[in-house]
């Protein structure tokens, strides 16, 4: 009988805490959306959308529809696609931003299969649905936020965890999920500007450990996002 190693037990407690972290999230979704408004705006993702404060600094932006956030961490493309009722179709909303795949890109696929098949198998599945459930929603497709893997004082295993996530790899599946998305009629929107610093990573003084940003950080993406909200 084979013996599971100590690693390959922590890896499986840390898999399940996340998953069971996911259902928690996605059941209070669930409770929420019986009482959401539909036709609003919705932003949707993975935790760099669930940690975008965007509805609190909308709040005095004189908006005339309501925003909600269904951003859960640590979601990936297959996930989203399980849970895509809750965080995105149940809301009917009238214009829908969404920024999913980046925990997909890392190297631990089986042979044959990439982070770049992968994101866009899924996210074609995704916007496939969105486009026959919601065919008069306004969808804006987000471009990835770039991410700075040179951090000072790094911990050793985030930076292992991010690895894949080099500007020239987001550069890459950036430009494929534009033309994903234009394929499906949707918008794809660039809200970076400001976030880089002159070698187009992420600016060290934004981000907590080289990818999830401060409210610093996202305060430059709203003002990237303006024209789009009203």
């Amino acid at each position: 009988m084979k013996i599971q190693n100590e690693p390959d037990c922590l890896e499986q407690m840390i898999q399940e805490h996340m998953k069971q972290e996911h259902r928690t999230k996605a059941r209070n979704f669930d409770i929420l959306n019986k009482a959401a408004k539909k036709g609003q705006i919705l932003f949707t993702g993975s935790s760099l959308m669930e940690q975008f404060p965007v509805v609190e600094m909308t709040m005095d932006m004189g908006l005339d529809y309501l925003v909600y956030n269904r951003g859960i961490g640590g979601t990936t493309t297959d996930d989203f696609l399980e849970r895509i009722h809750t965080v995105c179709l149940d809301l009917e909303p009238s214009r829908l931003f969404i920024n999913i795949g980046t925990n997909d890109i890392h190297d631990r696929y089986p042979e044959g299969e990439n982070f770049q098949s992968h994101i866009l198998r899924n996210y074609g599945k995704i916007m496939d649905m969105i486009a026959e459930k919601l065919p008069e929603t306004e969808v804006y497709v987000m471009a990835f936020y770039p991410a700075n893997l040179h951090m000072p004082n790094a911990n050793p295993m985030t930076t292992a965890a991010y690895a894949a996530r080099t500007r020239k790899n987001l550069d890459m599946i950036n430009e494929a999920v534009r033309e994903l998305a234009l394929s499906h009629g949707f918008h794809f929107i660039n809200v970076n500007e400001g976030l880089t610093d002159e070698k187009g990573e992420l600016r060290e003084e934004l981000t907590i450990e080289g990818v999830h940003m401060y409210a610093s950080g996202y305060e430059i993406v709203l003002r990237n996002l303006e024209k789009y909200l009203k």
